[in-house]
């Protein structure tokens, strides 16, 4: 494929996810904000957000982290060097593996689920019932990590085969059922003797499922067929077990980080794990948009270049994927900086959800913020090295990472409090995503590193001025809209980004920046339908 075809695809691709993506994480913030108004901040959603911690790390490793980095390379290849009959009966494999381990574990984790939550959330019993609660929920949410290795193996099969809006619009039914379970169900809850917060358990569970089905069709109509077969000593299934277990813990630093900061936060009093859960959701926002909907479209097509030795469309669909994500992500980090405050008074400042929370929340989301870039880094590059069938890299990199970061959360949190560990989580993203960038840098004989920085100069001297103009408008926008209801808020917030995007798209055109023009190509396939992208 010639080379501006094959960026036209890339971009192409990563618009599709990033559109169904869009869908998700908005429905996601619209449940964040409907959790926020029925529990703000207290002890029923702290208990939730801990005990989801467990199977919530399950769901990114898998979804987005070491399950799609082992087993889309494994079927890609498959696909394309023996055929589909022998791909599908790879993917039921390790489905039905996956199957087998995941419910062992649930069965495990139900057993001990008592001793395992007082181990990390111990404070938690200073407060009559809170500890029992998080028990409680844990016992009921596990069965979840049975769901999503489901959905997992469904998404790492659709995304090989070019399908990228459906799997990415996978997570909304989640956020939906959520949604509806919290407006339909927490008032009921307490008329059967259970607390408000087990409708959300509930509702865990049947998103979970609705993952699942959402993906059936289309794999259906590819011609997926679930078969119970189980061969333990197929070559195929012991390579993606092998490179999963490295893989999870090369692809786990930012889980891992902020499981350790949740684990810290249960002893920083009540409220610190929900302002820590509000704060990280706004930032992985863009995360999601910008560094995991590249890295879906990315990995396929390297895994395809790696099947049969192009290394130099590897090291330019890398180089493509990282100045895509510069350009998107770069001004997010500066406009999260400088509109934390007003986007989290909009978000969440209704019901139970206090003005104190929201100061606490908005100085958390600056500081998140700044490991935005290191997020989204990772999210292309590691996969890549899995690709490459080179994942010791990506293992010893995590856990430098991860040890850095527990020794910065501890040090950081004395002298801060809870502020520290969004601190330290965000360093930790930046070494992260750093060093492995300057790894696969090395290991491809280069990725236009020159022109990626001067890149990344232009385009942070152009969020610079926009971060500025969003700034000035939101300033100015209060003495005009001053006051608290929601309608003021949003005409202020929408001015305010309204009007840096505008002053974003001058200073990229003024400075000549050409990954403007790809940002748009992705923005412009948020509105095509699912089809056969090609990369």
């Amino acid at each position: 494929m010639p080379a501006p075809e094959r960026h036209l695809g890339l971009a192409r691709s990563a618009g599709l996810s990033g559109a169904a993506t869009l869908t998700s994480r908005l429905l996601g913030l619209a449940r964040e904000q409907v959790l926020a108004a029925r529990f703000g901040a207290g002890n029923e959603m702290d208990a939730f957000y801990v005990a989801f911690r467990i199977p919530n790390l399950v769901r990114d490793l898998f979804a987005e982290g070491a399950m799609s980095a082992a087993f889309v390379p494994a079927f890609t290849r498959h696909l394309t060097l023996h055929g589909r009959a022998a791909a599908w009966r790879l993917a039921n494999n390790v489905l039905n593996a996956l199957l087998v381990t995941t419910l062992a574990i649930v069965a495990l984790g139900f057993v001990f689920a008592a001793p395992l939550v007082t181990l990390y959330a111990g404070d938690y019993a200073g407060v009559p019932g809170k500890l029992e609660l998080t028990i409680l929920l844990t016992r009921v949410m596990l069965p979840f990590l049975v769901m999503v290795a489901v959905a997992a193996v469904a998404m790492g099969m659709l995304n090989a085969l070019h399908h990228y809006f459906v799997p990415a619009l996978s997570p909304a039914v989640f956020n939906a059922a959520t949604i509806v379970c919290a407006v339909a169900f927490v008032p009921v809850m307490p008329s059967f003797g259970l607390p408000g917060i087990m409708a959300i358990a509930i509702a865990v569970l049947l998103g979970g499922l609705g993952q699942i089905l959402v993906q059936w069709p289309p794999l259906g109509r590819e011609g997926f067929r679930y078969s119970p077969v189980f061969d333990p000593r197929d070559r195929a299934l012991r390579d993606i077990v092998l490179l999963m277990g490295p893989g999870t813990i090369g692809l786990a630093a930012t889980q891992v980080n902020i499981f350790v900061s949740t684990l810290l936060a249960t002893s920083q009093g009540t409220g610190a794990v929900s302002w820590l859960n509000y704060a990280f959701r706004v930032m992985y926002l863009p995360v999601g948009l910008f560094g995991v909907s590249i890295a879906t479209a990315v990995l396929p097509a390297v895994a395809r270049h790696a099947a049969v030795g192009e290394l130099p469309h590897i090291r330019t669909t890398v180089s493509r994927g990282l100045a895509m994500m510069l350009m998107m992500n770069v001004p997010a980090t500066l406009g999260l900086l400088v509109l934390a405050r007003p986007i989290v008074e909009l978000l969440f400042e209704h019901g139970r959800f206090t003005a104190a929370d929201t100061e606490a929340t908005a100085a958390l989301l600056r500081l998140y913020a700044l490991g935005l870039v290191g997020y989204a880094a990772a999210r292309i590059a590691s996969p890549t090295f899995y690709a490459l069938q080179q994942s010791r890299t990506a293992v010893t990199v995590s856990f430098v990472v991860i040890a850095g970061n527990v020794v910065l959360s501890v040090s950081l949190v004395a002298f801060m409090g809870f502020r520290g560990l969004a601190l330290a989580t965000a360093i930790a993203a930046l070494a992260h995503g750093g060093l492995l960038v300057l790894l696969l840098h090395r290991r491809l004989g280069g990725i236009e590193a020159k022109r990626l920085a001067i890149g990344f100069t232009k385009i942070l001297a152009a969020g610079t001025l926009m971060a500025a103009a969003a700034w000035g408008i939101e300033y100015a926008m209060g003495g005009f809209l001053p006051g608290q209801q929601i309608l003021r808020q949003g005409a202020r917030l929408a001015a305010a980004i309204g009007g840096g995007l505008v002053t974003l798209v001058a200073a990229a055109r003024l400075l000549r920046i050409k990954e403007l023009d790809e940002a748009v190509r992705v923005l412009g396939s948020w509105s095509a339908k699912d089809s056969g992208a090609a990369i």
